[in-house]
Formats: structure tokens, sequence, C-alpha cells
């Protein structure tokens, strides 16, 4: 077996080296470099964006105000406005409009005309959708419209259908889209003909405040444009929209002040805004550094919760003909860098320019993204001055903070975690030293292993990660665990314990019928499929972004050396490297947390009022709101999350028989619930302490990371060096300490439940056999899985563990809540309200707003109450349920 174990351990390495080279790199790890289509423009500075060229359009001055996006994975652009005879310094300039549709299917290839737009317009707004290139808006040299058209380009051929009108003409506006809804917002309203700089205009000119939205899921009967509620701050043109996270910004822009003539009517605005569709209500937000009028829009999205604002007009230039005629150097070219999170502004990174052809960051252009790049096409590169040069970008990956030191410690460290499993191989002679370690965990230990199964890596990166994000309301949740913990010691373990059972679910068939344990141990199996991979990709994420080896590889690694201890070990070596890992953990937590207060200036009590001021201690949300996280969600739907996990998952009720006695068993319940305590203080309290920290050093976050790993990014840049290997490698220990739980209890209940029922005389030493070959099985699948995870990328793993644990494991703590708390109950009762609760489950997660902290507790109570009634109507044919019931423990009690 063991020489076995290396050959797969061999296995696992090999095929990750492989991947290395052969699986292809994420958009937010480096740059596609083969589809370069031309020499790489000069490298950004701040290694945030690579910058390349896209073959140039087809005319020799390009556009400004072009429209451009993606429909059938080619890019168009369209229309703008140019000086294609004289310059607007030279008399007799004119500005002429276009209407022709350019289409790019290859970035090695050439552009091509595929047709012509509905008339020559410029400076509107474009956004790629499911149905095509939506163009809004826009002016031509008579006036501004309303008209709103879709451009599809499919097979060779350019279409143009119609959408409803805007409500008003406008121009020099922003917009961008959220899922299906387009959002546009500000403009100018001015229908008179274009006329040079300086010449007085007999219709003034206006700014808007105007805030539309046309959501294009809406059948095409029924598409209508929302009128909602506008910016607190001024009217203005030229603004920059964004997206991030589901929400709509608004950064710059101009005003036009009425007591001005000319140019020097504008007013350059460097105020921003972020509206919430959710509650539809608009924030203010840190003002920018400058001012950015004009830049291209939107801004680019970045990680998780950066915007990037390229450029830009900061109202510096003057437009004075001499000025212009001598090829002023033009705009600004730095990138301002927007974190929503901090509400933070940096400058990091430029455009690439080319100052030998006077070309710099261009304006008035929309962006939009192709094959996992930024486009910005074409635009005004300097006043007067337009390019026909197509730029695009991809994020590079941030400079790894791992030394050499960090790497040896991470092998060290999980090299030892194998060694412990073949030290406990000595001791797994039965499948009682293998599944339950021979009843001789000490209950300290047992106690610290389901701390460590149940919040290792969830709780080391998602708490953090959710407390940086928000605030404390979540904290609460972890003290339902102190709340229920009575219940589990007084009213469960004596039923697990005195049966003298293997499988959580074997009480199930005393209790019920087989029927009802073999569905209560099946769905564990499959709860547990699901929780491996989330628990694998969270770690293999952060080391990832920490050291830049590949995902999979960092997968297959971690599964390997997690299957090896556990099919060595049993369930002993799962408990004790628990219980290293718990030590390092809180160990590096507590470091890191140190190491936080004294880089901010002021300490402690800093750090405690920045998080005050900006409401970031909130424990509470005081609303009856059942869809939001109110205070009465959070505690009654953790209570029955929790009641999920310590009633009827094997992974916690294997470690109650671990012990030698019903008492030191409940010892460990207790240990695990009050470290409860000061753990959910320590990581609530790491989030919010690295909220302060790049609050006040935001030059510091990885402009192109996601928000679940701040916490991992924070350790490697900013601990030092060794200790920062140590606390990663404790991270990793806490993923694979959760699978091999995972490994370890699936396999006690296929084995127990499934394999001994079919064969029910079969020896041990078979039975020991076949569960070591299924914790192999179930390592392979459990890698899987995780490879799975990294493929959907979800944004926020704590929200969707949460899911998974309410919409899955309600009905199987249900079953055990109707079996020990009432007499009546049947068999097929339990069954009936089983299959109920996941029925009701599934309507309330697809039609219904209500949180999702409380699907476990509508699954518990759905499959209970169902369950009692039908077992009105279905008897139990058992003689005397009472003794399995807390009825008879109760009876057992009395003198």
């Amino acid at each position: 077996m063991k020489t076995f174990l290396c050959s797969i351990l061999v296995l696992f390495f090999t095929s990750g080296q492989l991947w290395a080279t052969d699986m292809p790199l994420s958009s937010d790890q480096a740059p596609n470099t083969n589809q370069a289509p031309s020499a790489t423009t000069s490298p950004d500075a701040d290694n945030l964006l690579h910058w390349q060229q896209l073959p140039s359009l087809p005319d020799q001055y390009g556009f400004a105000g072009a429209y451009a996006g993606v429909s059938n994975g080619t890019l168009l652009v369209a229309g703008g406005a140019n000086f294609a005879d004289k310059r607007p310094w030279d008399e007799g300039s004119q500005k002429i409009w276009y209407d022709d549709v350019y289409v790019l299917t290859d970035p090695k290839g050439q552009w091509k005309r595929a047709g012509k737009l509905p008339r020559p317009l410029a400076y509107g707004v474009s956004v790629s959708t499911s149905r095509g290139v939506v163009c809004l808006g826009g002016g031509d040299a008579q006036r501004h419209y309303a008209d709103v058209f879709v451009l599809q380009y499919n097979d060779g051929k350019l279409a143009v259908k119609t959408l409803p009108a805007m409500p008003k003409p406008a121009a020099f506006f922003c917009g961008a889209v959220i899922g299906e809804t387009i959002y546009v917002a500000g403009g100018k309203d001015w229908p008179a003909p274009y006329r040079p700089h300086g010449t007085p205009a007999p219709v003034p000119p206006a700014t808007m405040k105007t805030f539309w939205s046309l959501d294009l899921s809406a059948p095409d009967d029924e598409l209508a444009w929302k009128i909602l509620p506008a910016w607190p701050g001024p009217s203005r043109m030229l603004a920059v929209a964004g997206v991030q996270d589901k929400q709509f910004f608004v950064f710059s822009g101009q005003t036009l002040d009425p007591r001005k003539s000319g140019d020097d009517k504008r007013v350059f605005l460097a105020d921003g805004y972020c509206f919430d569709p959710s509650n539809n209500r608009w924030s203010r937000i840190a003002d920018l550094p400058r001012s950015a009028a004009a830049a291209p829009s939107p801004a680019m999205p970045l990680g998780s919760a950066h915007l990037g604002v390229v450029g830009g007009d900061d109202g510096q230039l003057t437009f004075q003909a001499d000025t212009l005629k001598d090829k002023h150097p033009g705009f600004p070219d730095d990138i301002l860098l927007y974190h929503m999170i901090t509400d933070t502004w940096i400058s990091r990174g430029r455009f690439p320019k080319q100052t030998a052809e006077g070309i710099w960051s261009p304006v008035t252009t929309n962006t939009t993204t192709w094959q996992g790049h930024y486009v910005v096409p074409t635009g005004e590169a300097r006043p007067g001055v337009r390019t026909p040069q197509i730029f695009w970008a991809v994020p590079l990956s941030a400079p790894r903070g791992f030394a050499w030191l960090d790497y040896g410690v991470l092998v060290v460290y999980l090299g030892g975690l194998v060694a412990m499993g073949f030290y406990f191989s000595k001791r797994e002679k039965s499948t009682d030293d293998f599944f339950l370690g021979g009843q001789r965990v000490p209950w300290w230990a047992a106690g610290l292993s389901i701390f460590g199964t149940q919040l290792s890596a969830i709780t080391f990166m998602a708490i953090p990660a959710k407390a940086f994000r928000t605030n404390w309301v979540f904290f609460m949740a972890n003290m339902m665990i102190v709340v229920l913990a009575p219940a589990i010691v007084y009213f469960y373990l004596p039923f697990f314990r005195r049966l003298e059972i293997t499988s959580a679910y074997e009480y199930l068939e005393k209790r019920f019928n087989k029927p009802a344990r073999l569905l209560g141990s099946a769905s564990f199996v499959l709860f547990q499929l699901g929780r491996m991979g989330v628990v694998l990709f969270l770690p293999a994420l952060a080391l990832q972004t920490v050291t830049g080896i590949n995902i999979y590889v960092c997968i297959v690694v971690m599964g390997a050396l997690a299957t090896v201890y556990t099919v060595l070990g049993g369930i002993e070596a799962v408990i004790w490297t628990d219980v290293v890992q718990v030590f390092v953990l809180l160990g590096g937590a507590l470091i890191s947390l140190t190491v936080i207060v004294c880089s901010v200036d002021g300490g402690l009590g800093s750090v405690a009022s920045m998080a005050a001021e900006a409401d970031k201690l909130r424990v509470a949300n005081l609303n009856w709101d059942i869809a939001t996280a109110a205070l009465w969600v959070v505690c009654v739907g953790s209570l029955f999350q929790q009641l999920v996990a310590y009633s009827s998952d094997q992974t916690c009720v294997q470690r109650y028989l671990t012990t030698p006695n019903e008492r030191d068993a409940a010892r460990g319940i207790w240990t695990n619930a009050l470290l409860t305590i000061p753990a959910s203080l320590l990581f609530f309290g790491v989030g919010t302490a690295l909220w302060v920290f790049y609050k006040t050093h935001p030059g510091e976050l990885s402009a192109t990371g996601k928000s679940d790993f701040i916490f991992a990014w924070f350790i490697a840049k900013e601990l030092p060096m060794g200790v920062s290997g140590l606390v990663i490698a404790g991270l990793f220990a806490a993923a694979m300490s959760s699978l091999d739980s995972s490994m370890n209890s699936m396999a006690t209940a296929i084995t127990t439940d499934f394999y001994r029922w079919l064969n029910p005389h079969a020896a041990d030493h078979r039975c020991l056999t076949l569960a070591r070959y299924l914790t192999i099985l179930l390592g392979i699948i459990g890698t899987g899985s995780a490879i799975l995870m990294a493929v959907l990328n979800n944004e926020s793993m704590w929200d969707q563990y949460m899911k998974i644990v309410g919409l899955f494991g309600g009905g199987l703590a249900g079953l055990f809540a109707l079996g020990i708390f009432t007499r009546r109950a049947s068999g097929w009762g339990a069954i009936a309200g089983f299959v109920v609760s996941a029925v009701v489950l599934y309507v309330v997660t697809q039609y219904t707003t209500i949180n999702f902290m409380l699907y476990a507790a509508v699954g518990v109570a759905t499959c209970f109450v169902v369950g009692y009634v039908v077992s009105l109507v279905v008897p139990n044919r058992r003689e005397e349920p009472q003794a399995l019931t807390v009825f008879g423990l109760i009876a057992s009690k009395k003198p």
C-alpha cells in the first residue's frame, strides 16, 4: 500500500508539472502574448497592464467619439468625427462626421468595412450586450439624437436593429452595462450646429443631470427606459462611467459655467459617485486626484474591486491656436486607480505614448473588452488631432512576495504532515483504528480537530475578506455555536456515544429504517464532495497569487499530500494534523494583526477610530427585512446552519466517537465552542485592520487581485520572510485538514453504511482495505472538484459555502431532530419530510428573496413539520421508539 501511494504521489506531482506548462493562464495572471498582432509597446512601469497595438483603422486620421463593441466575437468600431482636411487652428477647418462600420475578426488580421450606421454619428455611448453592440445617442453637425440601435455582425453581414429611443437627445454622455441593464448618465443637450472654438453660439449649451436605464432582458414589446434619480453633484458631460461589483460609477467630467463664454465656460470636475441598483441610491466617493474629463469610458474593471481611469483631460491644456499648432504634448497619460472598498485613489502605470508620432493617451473614445483584453480604440490623441491606432491591454499579475526561505518552510511543513501519516500508519490495524482512532484521542485534541475542520480554510481566508469588504454583521453567526453547544452535548451526544455506532447515520436506521440511513449517508457524501472543492480552491488561489504557481498545480499537490497521509494514518493522522494547523493559523493571524497595528500611525487606537468612523465595526443590522443580513436573520439562520454541522455531519460526529468516553467527547465539543469566541474576534479583527492598513497604504494593494485573497496578499508582501512561508503553509494545512476529514468520513460512511449492509459478514481487514482505496478515490474526486471551482471562479467563496450548507444540509439535520425530539415520527414520514424539504428549498432559492442564511432553517423546519404530519398518517410500526428519543433519555436519568 505504501509503495502504491508513493507512486500516486509521484504521478500527482508529474501531472502538476505538466499542467504548469500546458494549462492556459487566467486573465489576471499574465497576458497571452501569442495573440499580439504587432510589436509590444513600452511595458507599464508599475507592472499593472501589458499594452499592445491592434491593427490601425484604415483611415489616415482616425476618429474621436467613435462607437466600439463586440458582436459574436468580432470587434466593431463605427462612426466618429475628425478634421480631415484642415486642423481646427487653420482657417476654414470643418469637423466631419462619419457612418462607416469597421470590423476586426482576428487580432492578427486587418480591418474591413462592413456597412453603415443609420447616419453619420459621434460622441454617443456604446456597450456590448448579448443582443450585439448597442449604440446610444450621439450627434452630427446639425443636432444631437436620442436614437438607440444595435449593431449585429454575424457570418460576415452587418445588421442594424432599432431599440426604444432615450427620453431626450444627448451626446458627450457616459454609460455602461450591468448584466443586461444599460445605464447612461449626463451629457450635453445642445441641438445647435457645431461651431469652431471661440465662435459665439446663439443657443447656449447645457450640461445634463440625467440618469436612465434600459433593461434588455425584457421582451421586445416591453422594452422601455426608466428615469432614475440623478447623482447629488452638479450636471456634467464628458464624464467617465464604470462598473464594478454590480455597481455603477460616474467619475469626473465637465460642467458649463453660464456666466462665462467660449471655452472658458468649461469647469473641470474631479468628483465621483457610486450608484447601487439594489436600493436605487447614490453615494459620494473620494474625489479623483485630478480631473479626468473625456477619459476612455467605461473605466477598466481590474480585479474584484478596482477601476482604472486612463488619462483624460485635466483642464491644464489651453485651446489657443498657436499651442495646438505646435503639437502640444497632449493629455495626461497616467492611470488613476480607484479601490471601491477602501475608497482610495492612486496613480499607477501609464498609457504607452509614442512621442515621435505625437500620440498620447486618447480621450473621447468608448472602450470595450475583447478576447480578455481591454480595448482603447482610436480617439483624440491630443487637442485637434485624432489617431487611427487601437491599443489593447491585459492585466499583469502583481510582483510576488515569496522568498526562498518561505518556499523552504512551506516544503518542510507539508512534508512534516506526510511524515505524521507514516507515523500513525503503524497503529492502523483495524477499521476501529482507521475510523475512530481506537477511541484513544484526548478530548482537547478532538475539540481542536472539530474547530480546525469546520472553520479552517474558510475562516482563515474568507472571514477576514468579508470583514475587509463589509463589517462585523456576520460575527454573530459564529457565536451561535456557543448557543447550540449545550443542546449537542445533552440531547445528541448521548445517542451517538451510547449506541456504539461508527457512522452517525446508523442512528437513523435504529430510530427509523434502513432507507432513512442510506438516504442520510448518501446526502452527507454528496455534500462533502462539493465541500472539498471549496476548501481546496481558496488556498490554492492564495498560493497562486503570492507565488505565481499555477492554481491547478497547487490543487493537485495539496490533494495528493492530504490523500497520502489520510490513507496511511486514518483518523488519528487527520486529528493530529488538525491540531498542528490550528496553532499555526491562530498564531499567524495574531502575528498579522500585530504587524498591521504597528504599521498604522497611532496604532490600535487609530485602527479602531478609523474603522468606527467608516462603520466597519457594525455588528448588527436592526431591521426585519428577511432578504437582508438583519440580526435576527444572521442569528436564526446560523443557529440552524450550526445544527446541520454539529448534529448530522459525520466529520463532526466521528470526532465525538474518538475520545475514550462521553464526558471527554463533551469536553471536546465545549473546547471547540469556546475557542470560536477569541478566534472570531481575531479573524474579524484582522479583516477590519486590513481595511485600515490599505486605506492608509493604498499603493500596497494588488490592483488586479480579488478581495477573497486579500489576507494572503498581506501575508506574502508584509510579513517577515520565513514567517509568511509558515503562515501560508498553515493555510494549506488547514485546507488539507478539511479535505482529509471529508475523505476519512466519507470512507467511513460508505464502508459502514453501504458496503457492510451489502456484505454483512465481510472480514474487518477487507473493510479496512476498502476504506483505504476509497480514500484514494475520494482524494482524486475532491481534487477534481476543486479544479472545477477554479474554472467557475466564484467571487465570494464565503457566501457560496454558506449557500451549499443551507441548501443541502437542512433536510439531513431535520431527520435527526425529528427522530430525537418526537415519539410519533415514522421512517417513511421522515423520508417524506426530507424529500419535501429539498423541493421547498429549491423553490425558495429560485423564486424568493429570502437571505441565503435562512436556507438551513427552512430545510430543517420543513423536514421536521412535514415528517411529523406524514407520520400521523403513516405511523411507526416499531413498538418502542421512545428509547431512541429525548423522552427516553430523560426517563433514563430519573431515579
